[in-house]
């Protein structure tokens, strides 16, 4: 059977944010966007071995925020790739190739306990990795250098990318260090997995499944969170985890 593995870059300083801290410590919710993001995982995956990767002169780190037994802190790198790079050659000697990798971003934690079940069943069964993402839905524009609009794109077969995002090990590691040797400036694992010829499966998501990245992004995802609480299929609370754990 294979194992299923974790890779949570939070090695950022989300500088767009404009906070004090960086975004994965900024409260949400009673837990940090980080701790949220790691619940809504092991809710989905408690079995799963996590690989969290921190910048070394973290600070704001609390191991006891992990919800994971079985984890493992990986040192970031300055950019998403260079963690997940470092995180993919950490497991290296451990990893099976056909062990299942899911990469999913800090940043995103509403994602839903069902979109993370139907992705691990695309990995599961694409030879080409998969992703969750939703189609385009409002009109898309193209700017000129000036800051006006250079034209109208057409938005049919447009979507937009969420997390998490994964493929068996060997076809991701072997992506990544492909992309690599190439100089390859990579923003997510599909297009490491595109640049080798690869064509993953787009997994319908939902919509509310946010990146924090803007300051008003974080008042959003509260909204988000409690309007979510109300559903079936919502994580518990940090009372809830805390006394199930």
């Amino acid at each position: 059977m294979s194992r299923l593995w974790l890779i949570v870059p939070a090695a950022g300083v989300g500088r767009r944010m404009q906070a004090e801290c960086p975004k994965q410590y900024l409260p949400l919710a009673g837990r940090t966007v980080l701790a949220q993001s790691l619940v809504r995982l092991h809710t989905a995956f408690p079995a799963a071995t996590l690989c969290l990767c921190l910048a070394q002169d973290d600070t704001e780190f609390d191991a006891d925020a992990v919800p994971f037994d079985d984890w493992r802190r990986i040192d970031g790198g300055a950019e998403r790739a260079d963690s997940v790079a470092a995180a993919l050659a950490a497991i290296a000697a451990e990893a099976a190739d056909d062990d299942l990798v899911l990469v999913h971003d800090a940043a995103r934690p509403c994602v839903a306990p069902d979109d993370l079940a139907r992705l691990l069943a695309a990995v599961s069964a694409e030879p080409d990795g998969a992703l969750l993402a939703v189609p385009v839905a409002d009109t898309m524009k193209r700017a000129a250098a000036d800051g006006r609009v250079a034209g109208t794109e057409l938005r049919d077969g447009l979507w937009h990318a969420l997390t998490p995002q994964g493929a068996r090990f060997a076809l991701l590691y072997d992506a990544y260090r492909a992309a690599s040797a190439r100089g390859l400036a990579l923003t997510d694992e599909a297009s490491a997995l595109e640049a080798m010829g690869h064509a993953p499966q787009l997994v319908a998501g939902r919509r509310d499944n946010l990146k924090i990245t803007h300051p008003d992004d974080l008042a959003l995802a509260e909204l988000i969170l409690a309007a979510q609480a109300g559903s079936s299929d919502s994580p518990p609370t940090a009372a809830q985890h805390k006394a199930l754990t």
